[in-house]
């Protein structure tokens, strides 16, 4: 069982290869918020606190032989980015849609970069198979205990600069960086409420948390938080222990606090990366006390960050 420690360690493991990211007040979000930016982080996301504890933390034969996963695009960049580091062979699929700067990301560190299809489920397996068939290392973007508690190394960074933390907003895919965030804050302050965001149409773990039977659809401005969970995922099991609550958020409002935060936080993020936003700003949250949201990437192509400002998309 993943505890506290495996989370100080990862911190310990990437403190000579990352730096702490801000974390910025938002005063025109509401009182005692900010944002937890890791649009600024190596690979512009989160994704490199989990890809890079979990190569760290591979056997030198494991290395050798290398490592395969499976990403909507930031996960992959993380992965390729963190084999670049460590002169590892890596191996990524991605679905079709991915992110052109997505894709670029990974080429540009020397992964070998495989599209294939347009369902995450679908090109997560294709990635299982060729781990099994091939002896390579399978580094899943939610479902590893190294990958979760890298990302957890973001709520030691926030406890760090906020010890008076009352609540977290987090975008949720997987569930690997909520699970990371939970371990570290709830580790550290039990009392710290920490809340999930899904997309409307990738509701998978919203789904699995109330019992409920939500459609799902693939194709979001929240490209980043595919549905359609890994089966047996070990975030299954600790998503229910340290998620007090996860809610939904539209296209709409995804799109809105996207033209927010460029308009009045002078940053761009991706549509994942602003769901918490997104949440405070329809209503879906509500104001509360202390509180950080998480602000996981901001990888998005031109084209689409030039819709949702113009709003067309």
């Amino acid at each position: 069982m993943l505890e506290l420690a495996d989370v100080t360690l990862a911190r310990y493991r990437l403190a000579s290869y990352l730096q702490p990211t801000p974390l910025e007040a938002a005063p025109s979000l509401g009182e005692n918020l900010w944002l937890k930016l890791e649009n600024t982080n190596k690979t512009h996301s989160f994704k490199i606190r989990g890809a890079l504890n979990a190569l760290l933390a591979l056997p030198e034969e494991k290395r050798r032989r290398g490592v395969v996963t499976a990403s909507s695009g930031n996960h992959a960049q993380g992965v390729a980015y963190a084999a670049y580091l460590l002169s590892i062979e890596a191996r990524v699929l991605m679905p079709v849609y991915v992110a052109k700067r997505k894709e670029a990301g990974v080429r540009r560190y020397g992964a070998q970069t495989i599209l294939y299809g347009d369902d995450y489920f679908e090109i997560e397996q294709e990635a299982l198979r060729i781990a099994r068939d091939e002896g390579l290392t399978y580094i899943s973007a939610y479902n590893h205990p190294d990958v979760i508690a890298g990302q957890g190394t973001i709520g030691l960074e926030i406890f760090d600069a906020l010890p008076s933390i009352e609540r977290v907003i987090v975008p949720v895919g997987g569930g690997g960086l909520i699970s990371g965030i939970g371990l570290a804050l709830k580790g550290l302050k039990p009392s710290v409420e920490v809340i999930g965001v899904n997309p409307a149409v990738s509701p998978d773990m919203y789904n699995f948390f109330y019992n409920s039977s939500e459609p799902l659809d693939h194709h979001s401005l929240a490209d980043a938080l595919p549905g359609e969970i890994e089966p047996g995922s070990i975030t299954f099991d600790l998503v229910p222990r340290l998620v007090n609550s996860i809610v939904r958020v539209g296209e709409a409002e995804i799109a809105e606090a996207m033209r927010w935060m460029v308009s009045k936080q002078g940053w761009i993020a991706e549509g994942g990366g602003m769901v918490g936003v997104a949440a405070l700003q329809s209503g879906v949250i509500p104001p509360g006390g202390m509180t950080a949201v998480v602000i996981s990437g901001g990888n998005v192509d031109a084209a689409v960050l030039v819709s949702v400002l113009s709003e067309t998309h």
